[in-house]
């Protein structure tokens, strides 16, 4: 399905985070999100917000376990009209920058990242997009992106990711399932 698409659905549908329609981009390393999730938002609307989970995770061990910041930082003021806020996590220096990211109440913000459409935000999604592609071309994806720098890690994250899209059912509960190597 084309982002264009996506987007027309998106407005087609009614806010669910207080006036706010949260869309979720979600899938496994190297499957695009983090592009997908640039033309989606462009689709939508010049402006649209982009939250991506990476920059409020506490490092590598915070694959899943980031929510609550989350939710404090952003979701909670968002479903309140309010502007959200976060601190970014600066991966080089292993913390978080002390500079807060503003996340104005728009009428659509996209969250981008990991376990963004996990079933504890599901209620409040507007739309869900899962990402899909071969293992062997997300290796290649993430190898070339980052060099390669992160391969031990991206192992043990892969291993993760895989454990909690099966408990959560992710793809399964997604508005749309995207093979980005089609």
């Amino acid at each position: 399905m084309r982002v264009e698409r996506i987007a027309d659905e998106v407005w087609a549908r009614s806010p669910r985070l207080g006036e706010t329609r949260l869309v979720a981009v979600d899938g496994p390393s190297g499957a695009g999100k983090t592009s997908f999730a640039a033309r989606l938002a462009e689709a939508i609307g010049p402006g649209t917000p982009i939250v991506h989970t990476d920059d409020l995770l506490d490092g590598w061990g915070d694959q899943v376990t980031f929510w609550p910041r989350l939710e404090e930082w952003v979701l909670a003021p968002l479903r309140e009209g309010r502007t959200g806020r976060y601190r970014r996590y600066d991966w080089e220096a292993g913390r978080f920058a002390p500079e807060w990211t503003e996340v104005p109440p728009a009428p659509v913000v996209v969250l981008e990242g990991v376990t963004s459409a996990r079933a504890e935000i599901r209620p409040e999604l507007t739309l869900s997009v899962f990402l899909t592609a071969p293992l062997d071309e997300r290796i290649r994806r993430t190898d070339r992106r980052d060099g390669g720098a992160h391969s031990v890690y991206l192992e043990k994250w892969r291993l993760g990711e895989e454990a909690h899209f099966a408990a959560d059912a992710t793809a399964d509960h997604a508005d749309v399932v995207v093979d980005t190597t089609t």
